[in-house]
């Protein structure tokens, strides 16, 4: 099934196989280890926190939509996504559902399916179960590359802030990606920062902040919220073999349709 016929991230339950057992219990977690990361994690957002446009967007778009340029309106004006209701899926163009490309930073998180953090003494990898994902964070101390090739997933450099706080910066993204679900574009002066702070052994709480001078007024920030699912394994989750039917256009080169 499409994405965007998918259960609101973190809100269905997951079970079978390797990730059978209740989500995280209900009593005060074990306190945080220090800077330490690692394990496999799922969208849940707690009681009163965020709302069910973060399974599409960062803020409420009817009380705080992002703040955009003129031409971040005009790139906006040009969407049409099947998860706002305005459009079906045979009339979106959604690039991620119409061609399969990459999600991008931070698009990635919508994707209701969870991600592993593997820590190692130069990098950090973030490897998403949505179609095989990974993003390699180098904390060797190495700044940011002045003109970073232009890519899906932009390049990450990052750091401990203290024990419980990592920072996470990425730039060199091309322009082929939306930020949301919604369609809202970026261009490749896109910044953006994460800070993954880990409040105590089976929860995380992620600051995203987008910057962005020629499509965002003003920076975009958000919160999402995770548990650790310790019992979990990635799965295998593909857009081409989960999602479209390419089957036409293989067979004769056709414009794909539904």
């Amino acid at each position: 099934m499409l994405v965007a016929q998918a259960a609101p991230a973190g809100q269905g339950a997951r079970g079978g196989g390797a990730r059978g057992g209740a989500p995280a219990a209900a009593a005060p977690s074990a306190p945080a280890p220090a800077k330490d990361l690692t394990g496999v994690w799922m969208m849940r957002n707690p009681p009163g926190k965020n709302g069910p446009w973060t399974n599409f967007t960062y803020t409420d778009p009817m009380k705080a939509p992002p703040a955009l340029t003129e031409w971040g309106q005009a790139q906006f004006k040009l969407a049409r996504d099947s998860n706002g209701g305005n459009y079906t899926l045979d009339e979106t163009n959604d690039p991620v559902l119409t061609k399969c490309y990459p999600p991008g930073v931070p698009r990635v998180y919508f994707h209701p399916y969870p991600f592993e953090v593997i820590q190692t003494p130069k990098q950090t990898l973030l490897v998403y179960e949505y179609d095989h994902w990974m993003r390699r964070v180098h904390t060797d101390g190495r700044a940011l590359p002045a003109d970073p090739d232009l890519i899906w997933m932009g390049t990450s450099v990052g750091r401990w802030v203290d024990d419980h706080n990592f920072q996470v910066e990425t730039t060199g993204f091309n322009e082929k990606t939306w930020l949301d679900r919604l369609g809202h574009a970026h261009s490749d002066q896109l910044k953006v920062t994460e800070n993954f702070r880990r409040i105590d052994r089976d929860h995380l709480e992620l600051d995203i902040k987008m910057e962005d001078a020629k499509a965002l007024a003003r920076p975009w920030v958000t919160t999402f919220y995770y548990e650790n699912r310790p019992q979990w394994e990635l799965g295998e989750i593909s857009c081409s073999g989960d999602y479209l039917d390419w089957s036409q256009v293989e067979k004769g080169g056709r414009e794909y349709k539904r």
